[in-house]
């Protein structure tokens, strides 16, 4: 069944979702409808950040590249997985499989930067509002988004070298849907138990470093809150970090789950979280940025009342 190897590879194999032949069909529409959906929801997070005057701010500098880097993380994974859903093909190659790899750790290092870059602007907001503008001048920003990308980039320089290091591979055949590090290192015939500790190393640091400046910042914000002797202050402090606390739960937690522990733990679950974080988090992380932010609902009326003026005056004055 399977195909044995001692020597290097020109392609391998994604199994996917094999273990549900008959679901083939109902989870493409399903992917495709949430991969859409997500490209919907972050790319137009993205636009109104940039056109709308009122969002030119900070937090909403990094909610615009928190929304870009989520839209690139799923399109790194779901339309490869749409098309072998669809049409059977499995087959990717050496070079993409590594790049697939490379992209996925790249943007997913990104993206929990800028969760924490986030955590500090909360904390800037609510702990010392009025030295926010000064604190967070826009070159400050760019330069913090900066670091978050360069990071990415030296991390997924570290992780697909220790990934892919080694010509000889015991199999072709990945058990999953993308190129991840876990099933990759399975089928490595040299030390991938050294390999992997490497990857935990890092892992383990990028989680505590990130982690721990959510954590840092939340603990200083929750004893500014209660603190504050308005209610509504308080309310609207909590409002404000609501969001990035269910955005981060979300990403965390999967993620955790997913890469701090050995291969030899991982099973069947994987996938499943996996689909999780690769396209359900990215989907929702617009709904939950949106429904819970009044600036943002005012921004996309403004956009929708100025596109349906635009088509009106179009309609009533053709060329």
């Amino acid at each position: 069944m399977f195909t044995r190897y001692n020597h290097t590879v020109n392609k391998f194999i994604l199994l996917g979702f094999a273990e549900t032949p008959d679901m083939q069909i109902p989870l493409f529409v399903v992917f495709l409808l949430a991969y859409v959906l997500m490209l919907c929801g972050n790319l137009g997070m993205v636009t109104l950040v940039q056109t709308d005057q009122c969002l030119h701010t900070p937090m909403y500098f990094f909610l615009s590249h928190f929304s870009f880097v989520d839209a690139c993380y799923s399109t790194v994974i779901a339309p490869n997985m749409l098309v072998s859903l669809i049409s059977g093909m499995k087959d990717i190659s050496f070079t993409g499989c590594m790049a697939q790899l490379y992209s996925f750790v790249f943007f997913g290092i990104a993206e929990c930067y800028l969760l924490a870059i986030m955590a500090y602007d909360r904390y800037i907001a609510i702990c010392n509002p009025l030295r926010y503008v000064v604190v967070l001048p826009k070159a400050v920003c760019v330069q913090l988004v900066s670091i978050s990308y360069i990071l990415g980039f030296l991390y997924a320089t570290i992780y697909t070298g220790c990934t892919f290091g080694g010509s000889c591979w015991r199999s072709n055949i990945i058990n999953h849907f993308f190129c991840d590090m876990s099933p990759l290192l399975k089928l490595s015939c040299s030390d991938s138990f050294s390999k992997e500790m490497v990857i935990f190393a890092f892992v383990s640091v990028n989680g505590i470093g990130t982690s721990g400046t959510i954590l840092i910042s939340y603990i200083y914000i929750l004893y500014t809150i209660l603190r504050m002797h308005s209610t509504q202050s308080r309310s609207k402090a909590f409002n404000t970090c609501a969001s990035h606390l269910t955005s981060v739960s979300l990403f965390c937690g999967t993620s955790f789950f997913m890469y701090l522990q050995p291969s030899s733990s991982h099973y069947s679950l994987d996938k499943v979280a996996s689909v999780f974080y690769t396209l359900v988090t990215p989907l929702l992380n617009p709904l939950i940025y949106s429904l819970r932010n009044r600036e943002v609902k005012e921004a996309f009326m403004k956009l929708l009342i100025v596109q349906n003026h635009a088509f009106f005056v179009r309609a009533l004055n053709p060329k």
